[in-house]
């Protein structure tokens, strides 16, 4: 058995989950309504305040999707509940970042701005303060939007590994690196 897959999740209170004939979960909180399709052969299963995953058979797809799905779901009821947050830092001379709404806009060292759009899922916030590196932070209530849209800015200047300038993670550490001076 999956290790992962076959811990219960726990549900909360004030959280509902349904199952859909199609095997469709959807999960109601505090902070929204998430919806997920789970492959046909993984069977759902919502009793007494938990989640249980079940897997017909010990192939290799099914040990896989097993333990995804159920994370999938963990995923989902920690984010109606308590939400997620991804905090990004700007590292460098002359880099910026202010914000309309959701619209990002972004001075990151080339010869004109970027001006980013925000899914509207996400709520988007920008800090500078005087002695600091600027800082965007992004909350949702979906792990894998957030992640993948705080993914996408970071591709916009990834950090280079000699002066660590670019846009990292608050949480990240960069590995740096010798210049050429170090040679000698």
């Amino acid at each position: 058995m999956s290790r992962i897959g076959k811990k219960p999740v726990q549900v909360p209170k004030g959280v509902t989950i349904t199952v859909g004939n199609d095997n469709v979960i959807t999960v109601k909180g505090p902070k929204g309504e998430l919806t997920q399709a789970i492959d046909r052969d993984i069977v759902v299963t919502v009793s007494d305040g938990t989640v249980n995953l079940f897997r017909p058979t010990d192939q290799i797809r099914h040990r896989a999707m097993h333990g995804l799905y159920r994370s999938l779901v963990a995923n989902m009821i920690k984010g109606v509940t308590e939400g997620f947050k991804k905090d990004l830092e700007l590292v460098g001379v002359g880099f910026k970042a202010s914000n309309q709404g959701n619209t990002l806009d972004l001075s990151l060292g080339y010869s004109h701005n970027i001006i980013f759009e925000v899914p509207k899922e996400l709520k988007v916030a920008t800090a500078t303060e005087k002695g600091k590196n600027p800082t965007i932070s992004l909350e949702s209530i979906d792990k894998q939007l957030l992640g993948q849209v705080a993914a996408k800015i970071r591709s916009l200047r990834k950090p280079e590994p000699y002066k660590g300038k670019g846009v990292k993670y608050s949480d990240e550490i960069i590995r740096r690196k010798a210049g050429k001076a170090a040679g000698k």
